[in-house]
């Protein structure tokens, strides 16, 4: 659980299985609320225990592609159920849709 844990990861691992591979500032204006440093600082962990993968970019500026691993895909309906799970508190306890 402290590979997942946090209040972004979910969210940034949920934005890249659906937009396959994001640029970091692609990723900044998905996930909102989220500062420069503390998605850096994510993207960091998720690629170091293999769920994101970094590519750079041969480009004049040099741009990074972030993309799910094989791997990382694999927690997809992990976030899927988490999600509806959310869906239904929201609405059974806030009446809210």
């Amino acid at each position: 659980m402290s590979i997942l844990s946090g209040k972004w990861k979910f969210h940034i691992l949920g934005t890249l299985i659906e937009g396959n591979k994001l640029g970091f500032m692609d990723l900044l204006r998905e996930v909102g609320g989220i500062g420069t440093k503390m998605l850096s600082k994510e993207l960091q962990d998720l690629e170091l225990n293999h769920l994101v993968s970094r590519t750079v970019m041969d480009t004049k500026p040099i741009t990074v592609e972030y993309a799910i691993t094989e791997y990382g895909a694999t927690l997809s309906p992990l976030i899927n159920e988490l999600a509806k799970w959310g869906i239904e508190y929201r609405q059974s306890v806030h009446g809210l849709k």
